[in-house]
């Protein structure tokens, strides 16, 4: 993305963080106010790619016909109508309006809330800047609470990073257990929409090839939102989206796994899904097929991401450093891991990238092998972008040249080639099994810490100052939207 869609996406970001509070006012939380903009963006921008006789949108709700309103009482009653209408369309556009619940129930504000949107031409803007709208309203909310929302969110030049080393190819059904807002299935379909050579390829791609799971309806919405806008998943056949905790049942195998699961311990909690019933976000899981039995959930991830595969499919995960040493079940699901997967690419990530501060994370790549005596993995290579580097999300972001070198290095179409450099080093197998509980924490540098470098009470007290500068800013351009 150039530097001006960059500034693009922002100021969009910005004045849909202002559309927010129009409803802040009446005391909505968070989430249920992003959830109404979200619908009535969805509405604007399926009108403006409109296609004759394509739109899956009756055309008493679209945004045609919600915008010609005039009377506002009138125009409250068919937009509440219209959401419970759009829930029963089949595929996409019926679970991107599941269980719709209009929090807004003051006309003058949706007509206000219309007009706002209405005068941005969302559909002349890159592709790639309507799904930053999206998150960046969860991105403003990851700042504003410091965290809350950053277990959706992966960097999208480390993405973009995964998806060129792991090569995905046309035919391949491609998967995402945790997929959030859907970055790595957006990352996928970009990558291969230029790749397809013919109509098979080309029905594959937009059809079939990509599935994503995630637990918390809201997430899966604006993820629905996304692909549909793309045009991708219009076979109703064939649901590319789906509500339900991933970690409760094997899935049907797929050839690659592109995921980043959500950090931290949870307890088990309640959560009521797309079909209406209750689900249970476990604390520990027993399936059969599972290694170990245990209530970390990143590791629990990790089983199911090798239940998943085809016998020669692969996979890249991002996970957070306890995987890497915890030991107990952790110790035993690496030894099984690198016993049965050809475990050959560890990229240890920088801190400072991620909306949760302090996150240690790294992306572990493996190779699903036929069961054999003798280990699959040789030797694991390890990338190390952690040390001697400082990265912030305001300040200095993590960009696609950061991830340059580990793209060359990683030697996609030659791994036999592969040669160690100061970030990059060989570990064999005899060396890691050797080590305490099989640690895969293997360090060879100096980290230099955010938290030495990047979050001085000096640096910590100029974040502050910015937050209250870009706060200011945003109560001075709401104030403006809302007088217009």
């Amino acid at each position: 993305m150039t530097k001006n869609h960059k500034t693009s996406a922002s100021a969009l970001v910005q004045r849909v963080w202002n559309y927010a509070h129009v409803l802040k006012d009446d005391g909505l939380a968070f989430m249920d106010y992003t959830e109404q903009i979200t619908y009535l963006l969805f509405l604007k921008m399926a009108w403006e790619q409109r296609h004759v006789g394509a739109s899956e949108i009756p055309s008493r709700y679209t945004w045609g016909a919600l915008k010609n309103i005039a009377e506002k009482a009138k125009l409250l009653e068919r937009y509440h109508q219209g959401l419970r209408k759009l829930s029963e369309r089949p595929g996409l556009v019926g679970l991107i309006f599941t269980k719709p619940q209009s929090k807004i129930t003051d006309p003058a504000k949706l007509h206000l809330l219309i007009q706002m949107i209405d005068s941005e031409d969302w559909s002349a803007l890159d592709v790639d800047v309507k799904g930053d709208v999206y998150e960046g309203l969860l991105a403003k909310n990851a700042d504003d609470v410091r965290g809350g929302a950053g277990q959706y969110f992966t960097p999208r030049p480390v993405i973009r990073a995964i998806v060129e080393v792991m090569r995905p190819e046309p035919m391949m059904r491609i998967s995402d257990p945790a997929c959030g807002t859907g970055g790595f299935l957006l990352a996928v379909f970009d990558y291969l929409k230029g790749r397809t050579i013919n109509a098979k390829e080309a029905a594959h791609l937009w059809t079939r090839a990509l599935h994503g799971v995630d637990l918390v309806p809201n997430v899966a919405r604006l993820c629905a939102m996304n692909l549909f806008l793309h045009g991708i998943g219009t076979d109703h056949s064939h649901p590319v989206i789906s509500i339900f905790d991933s970690l409760e049942s094997k899935a049907e195998p797929v050839d690659m796994v592109l995921t980043n699961p959500p950090f931290g311990k949870k307890s088990s909690f309640t959560i009521i899904g797309a079909d209406g019933k209750s689900h249970t976000d476990k604390i520990s899981y027993k399936r059969e097929d599972f290694w170990a039995t245990t209530s970390n959930k990143q590791l629990n991830f990790v089983q199911h991401v090798y239940s998943m595969l085809k016998e020669t499919g692969r996979a890249a995960v991002v996970v957070p450093d306890n995987v890497l040493f915890e030991g107990g079940a952790g110790e035993k699901i690496r030894r099984a891991l690198l016993q049965q997967c050809e475990v050959h690419t560890l990229l240890r990530l920088p801190t400072g990238i991620w909306y949760s501060p302090g996150v240690k994370a790294n992306v572990l790549f493996f190779d699903k092998k036929p069961l054999e005596k003798t280990p699959a993995t040789k030797d694991l290579w390890v990338y190390d972008l952690r040390s001697e580097r400082t990265f912030s999300l305001r300040q200095n972001p993590i960009g696609p040249a950061d991830l340059t070198d580990f793209i060359h290095c990683y030697r996609a179409d030659d791994r036999a080639g592969r040669k160690e450099t100061a970030q990059f080093r060989r570990f064999t197998y005899a060396e890691i099994i050797a080590r305490d509980k099989a640690n895969l924490d293997l360090q060879w540098q100096q980290e230099t810490a955010n938290a030495a470098q990047g979050e001085t009470p000096q640096a910590l007290m100029k974040e502050i100052l910015k937050d209250l500068e870009e706060a200011m800013r945003e109560f001075a351009a709401a104030e403006s939207e809302i007088q217009r």
